[in-house]
């Protein structure tokens, strides 16, 4: 362990130590519950942050340099390039580029466009081409992920490169990197850097994610717990259809299970129905009962199909026997018709008055449309997943960022990943803040989804270290709600004079400055020397986007409303101006800092307000416009100031 890691451990294990001991004063002595209603939320939004330190500190605590492989690159291996609408010029770039990759391989363009041009192209290029297939008609599509599992059934090759539209490999991609799956037998992903070529040195939008891209994925590979990014990584192909198949079999029993569960409920309530005779009751009993068994049967591992086969035997049977008797009661009933209606005598028919039609009413009927929808229940059960192109789908389809619920799944089965800290592909990013700002929702979106369905910290078959590593990410999504009110208080302070403190006391700086102070340091050493200002502006610029992908996400998984996809515009700017809809938060926030702070000013002047919490509520409205000047620079951005980074990046 080199002296920089131990220093870096020693900081971590400050910061969180000083964090507890500045949240557990801030809840036990200083909250000022007169205010509570801005007092409480700024605690907890403390609270939360201090749960991010934690997690960062977790993070960096086992941060891994790693060596280059020492084996040789070795193992079949095809170079997927994934497009749906980006210009075809740009795709034959990469898939050129692709085709010249040293090491033997296959390159694939996956056109989920169909476009007749794009298939032209690629033959062209001397490269593969393809698009779905027939079977995904009417059928979900899961965008990327679709896409991938289509191509996945298609070709053979031990190992996947994986490739955005934009992303220029290097030739030697495929030469640094095969070696760790020989290194290793139960390395399933190899992922690489983005890094992005058509970027200003101030890059206003924060496409460069350096700290991410460096430090964040070396402390997750400490863990082993690395993820996919969509794309500069190599797959091991037996990992992934290992993925598909054991979520087919879940899914498979799940659809199974539930159907089991209902064909219980209707035997239980038909058992129970004052309609149904006493003497089938013991019928129907026993058969749900026998439903019960099957259930267990399949929880316990049993073959579905067995199991299915000799239950819907079971009710076949019990059904021939309840369709019996009710050929007799049917009888009865019409003898009971007989013997209480009168007759037309001009038709024949018979007359049912009012007291043969309460008779009838209260007659008990059978029961045997219970036993005909338990069969369709067991007739439904279908092992093809039928609602689905692919009964196996490698790739998850669970969210829109198919890239970390992949990796998610492939850790739980007890796969490995690794973090090759080398730029062995160069991309384009978004050239202006509409775009940016659908990438970053979509981003968040997709989290967030895994969050609610899958949540790492009650997933089977994670380690706590990779438990702690994935909610690290989701969790840091939900910083748009702390963020309103980090923004609020010193607001609420400069132009009201309420205070969610007790007092801006020596307790408070004395706790609260080591801190802070000692955080930032840490975030320093961890960077050594990367740009990291602007990733810290767009945690907390970015608030509206965070709190929408929050609403839509949770609308999505619970309420079960659709939840869009739209694919990164990466062929230039967005000309239709600036997304005023979008950043209106943002500006109005900029205006209420202003002026809560020439309040705040005023206030001292005529002697109605506290010197020392306006000057640090002063402090803290600066910062804070500080941090939200991004969205004005990103706002007014015009793009790269010329075209010769995306020519490099596409030649």
């Amino acid at each position: 362990m080199t002296a920089r890691f131990v220093v870096i451990r020693i900081l971590a294990l400050l910061s969180v130590l000083l964090g507890i001991n500045y949240i557990a004063w801030r809840w036990l002595d200083s909250i000022n519950w007169e205010a509570w209603w801005i007092a409480v939320p700024l605690v907890i939004a403390e609270t939360y942050s201090l749960v991010d330190t934690f997690l960062f500190a977790v993070t960096m605590w086992r941060a891994r340099e790693r060596p280059a492989p020492t084996s040789p690159p070795q193992g079949t291996v095809d170079v997927f390039i994934t497009t749906y609408n980006e210009p075809i010029e740009m795709v034959a770039a990469t898939a050129a580029a692709a085709a010249r990759i040293a090491y033997p391989h296959e390159t694939w363009i996956l056109d989920d466009g169909a476009r007749p041009e794009m298939r032209a192209a690629a033959a062209d290029l001397g490269v593969g081409y393809i698009t779905r297939s027939a079977e995904w008609a009417g059928k979900p599509r899961h965008a990327k992920a679709g896409n991938l599992n289509n191509a996945l059934l298609q070709t053979e090759g031990e190992f996947l490169l994986i490739l955005d539209a934009d992303q220029v490999p290097d030739p030697l991609i495929l030469h640094r990197t095969l070696g760790y799956f020989a290194d290793d037998p139960e390395v399933a992903l190899v992922q690489t850097p983005q890094w992005f070529v058509n970027v200003d040195e101030t890059d206003p939008l924060g496409s460069q994610a350096p700290l991410f891209y460096g430090p964040i994925q070396q402390g997750k590979d400490g863990w082993n717990a690395a993820f996919f990014c969509g794309s500069n990584a190599i797959l091991r192909r037996d990992a992934l259809m290992q993925l598909g198949i054991v979520g087919y079999v879940r899914d498979v029993e799940e659809s199974t299970s539930r159907a089991l569960r209902a064909a219980e409920g209707l035997l239980a309530r038909a058992a129970r129905s004052r309609r149904t005779p006493a003497s089938m009751r013991g019928d129907l009993s026993g058969l749900r009962d026998r439903v019960a068994e099957a259930r267990r049967e399949i929880a316990a591992g049993g073959a579905i199909a067995e199991v299915t086969y000799r239950l819907d035997a079971d009710v076949r049977r019990a059904s021939e026997s309840v369709v019996s008797r009710d050929m007799a009661a049917l009888r009865a009933d019409l003898q009971i018709v007989q013997e209480l209606a009168g007759v037309d005598e001009e038709t024949g028919s018979p007359v049912i008055d009012d007291a043969a039609l309460a008779a009838l009413s209260a007659h008990e009927f059978s029961p045997l449309g219970a036993m005909e929808s338990v069969a369709a229940l067991l007739a439904a059960l279908r092992v093809d997943r039928p609602d689905e192109a692919q009964p196996v789908q490698p790739m998850a389809t669970i969210s829109v960022t198919e890239d970390m619920a992949t990796a998610m799944q492939l850790h739980a089965l007890g796969w490995r990943s690794v973090y090759h800290h080398e730029i062995l592909a160069h991309g384009l990013a978004p050239e202006d803040l509409r775009t940016m700002l659908t990438q970053r929702l979509r981003w968040a979106q997709g989290t967030l989804q895994v969050m609610l369905r899958d949540n790492p910290l009650v997933k089977k078959g994670l380690s706590a270290g990779q438990r702690l590593m994935y909610f690290a990410t989701m969790w840091s999504y939900l910083s748009g709600f702390t963020a309103i009110v980090y923004l609020a208080a010193p607001v609420i302070y400069l132009t009201l004079g309420v205070m969610p403190v007790t007092a801006w006391s020596v307790d408070f700086f004395a706790r609260f400055l080591p801190y802070f102070l000692i955080n930032q340091v840490l975030f320093l050493v961890v960077a050594r020397g990367i740009r990291t200002w602007r990733g810290q502006q767009y945690s907390l610029a970015l608030f509206p986007v965070w709190i929408r992908a929050c609403t839509t996400a949770f609308s999505n998984v619970v309420l079960r409303r659709p939840l869009g996809f739209a694919v990164t515009k990466k062929d230039g700017r967005d000309d239709s101006g600036i997304p005023w809809r979008q950043i209106w938060p943002q500006l109005t926030a900029i205006a209420v800092l202003v002026i809560a702070m020439l309040i705040g000013f005023a206030r001292i002047a005529v002697g109605t307000a506290d010197g020392t919490g306006t000057l640090v509520n002063t402090v803290w409205v600066i910062y804070d416009l500080a941090v939200l000047s991004v969205i004005i620079q990103a706002a007014l951005y015009r793009g790269p100031s010329s075209t010769s980074n995306r020519q490099e990046a596409n030649t």
